[in-house]
């Protein structure tokens, strides 16, 4: 794993939380009972949940840079109860009845961050207002319907979702264009970076340490390899999601692909009695290229969106994160979808990358004869989803397997990413054809040719 700075730019997270006490770096080999590498939301939870089952564990968290660097620190602040895969791919990879079950679990999960977050103090800005998911036009709106009918199949209540209409949906948010929308309510506002630290603390707390600016250069069976020693454990995590490329051997595992955010200034009252979003839901619509948005606890809007480019070979760059023609984008959507933001400053820009399988299908697995265990590849879902990662990880490490361990994505086995150039040219066309698929959507108001091939390509 290469060691060249990657500096993040600062988003309003960062600001918010103010400064975090750097932990020291490895010093040398060491001999531990679990060696976890990434201190983002999987490593973490894992560690907490390990030593929640066995307090006399030796757990020793590796970070290449700081706790909540990657995406577990700079994103929307969703902690939403899905799977960016759908029940369909779920069900015919495991079966119709561990996939309801996988859902049930993540549904759920919400919760349990939320106990996590009273029970350890952690001031993350926690409000389960659910999310409210408009449909702007008529295409939206036929896939929303689906969706619920899909939901009441399966055997999900109005608690979990339902379909709102014009004035209901607008009612909550009040944007532009508005015909109606869903309420899904397994979802809850964070703020991540809070959520993260605080989490990294509660692992401290109960015995476990955290080692930063640590960078792992070969993780093997019952092995690290670090810049500073090696550390050996029966029992090895890899938890790099958005970073995993950067491995040896894991450049097609899992593609880096960035999602990229901006925020507002604080809204006065009468600016958000114009808007809504009463009980901090999270918000976004139903077009292709994904928008995401909270209303924060100190009263801003945080929004993000998809759409800047993959870059060749898996790469990184920080300075997709620092402002971009992207973040121009994600700008000029979230005034479109609220004009009451006239006159309204953006004071922050940033972004970062999320980690995606080749079927979008996340996996949590472990290896009892090499001692390997991985968890990831959320798409963009992992605030809570890394929660229920954990909790999966800690039965099967301590082998002490409940109803976790059946779930759907354990053992799951997702191929690998085409080599270049297949993988930019595919990547990035699917990026054009979503945006193309949104544009001839909103101008008809029905699923053309765009949408059906778009369903094609990533499915």
């Amino acid at each position: 794993m290469a060691s060249e700075p990657r500096a993040a730019a600062p988003s309003l997270w960062r600001d918010l939380a103010g400064p975090a006490p750097r932990r020291a770096a490895l010093d040398g080999d060491a001999d531990v009972d679990v060696a976890v590498v990434g201190a983002g939301y999987t490593g973490l939870w894992t560690a907490y949940y390990l030593l929640a089952a066995d307090p006399t564990l030796r757990v020793l968290v590796i970070e290449r840079e700081h706790v909540g660097f990657g995406a577990s620190g700079r994103n929307g602040g969703w902690c939403v109860g899905e799977l960016a895969a759908g029940f369909d791919h779920l069900a015919a990879a495991a079966g119709h009845d561990r996939a309801v079950a996988t859902l049930r679990a993540l549904h759920d999960t919400v919760d349990e961050v939320g106990r996590v977050i009273a029970a350890e103090g952690i001031e993350a800005g926690f409000a389960k207002g659910g999310t409210v998911r408009l449909a702007r036009n008529g295409a939206q709106a036929a896939r929303q319907r689906d969706e619920v009918d899909h939901h009441r199949h399966l055997g999900f209540g109005p608690e979990v979702v339902r379909l709102l209409d014009r004035d209901e949906a607008a009612a909550h948010l009040a944007a532009t264009d508005v015909v109606g929308g869903l309420r899904f309510g397994p979802t809850a506002a964070v703020q991540p970076l809070e959520l993260v630290r605080g989490l990294a603390r509660a692992v401290e707390a109960r015995g476990g340490r955290i080692v930063e600016q640590t960078a792992a250069t070969a993780i093997g069976p019952r092995r690290v390899d670090t810049e500073a020693g090696t550390v050996r454990a029966p029992v090895v995590v890899r938890a790099t999601e958005g970073y995993t490329a950067s491995l040896a051997g894991h450049r097609r595992t899992l593609l880096p692909l960035y999602s990229l955010m901006i925020a507002t200034e604080p809204l006065d009252d009468d600016r958000w009695a114009s808007i809504g979003l009463r009980h901090r839901e999270t918000f976004a619509d139903d077009r292709h290229l994904v928008i995401y948005g909270q209303r924060t606890a100190d009263g801003r809007i945080a929004f993000g969106g998809r759409g800047a480019p993959y870059h060749w070979g898996s790469g990184i760059r920080p300075a997709t994160e620092h402002g971009s023609a992207a973040h121009d984008a994600v700008e000029a959507t979230l005034r479109e979808l609220l004009p009451q933001l006239e006159g309204v400053a953006v004071t922050h820009r940033w972004g970062g990358v999320l980690g995606v399988p080749r079927d979008w299908f996340p996996a949590v697995a472990f290896d009892r004869a090499s001692g390997l265990a991985t968890a990831g590849g959320y798409v963009g879902e992992g605030v809570a989803a890394a929660n229920l990662a954990g909790r999966t990880l800690a039965e099967l490490v301590t082998d002490r397997p409940g109803e976790l361990a059946g779930l759907a994505w354990v053992g799951h086995r997702s191929r690998r990413w085409e080599p270049e150039p297949l993988r930019w040219l595919g990547i990035n066309a699917g990026l054009a054809l979503s945006a193309a698929a949104d544009r001839a959507e909103a101008r008809t108001g029905r699923a053309g040719w765009q949408s059906r091939l778009l369903a094609r390509f990533v499915g």
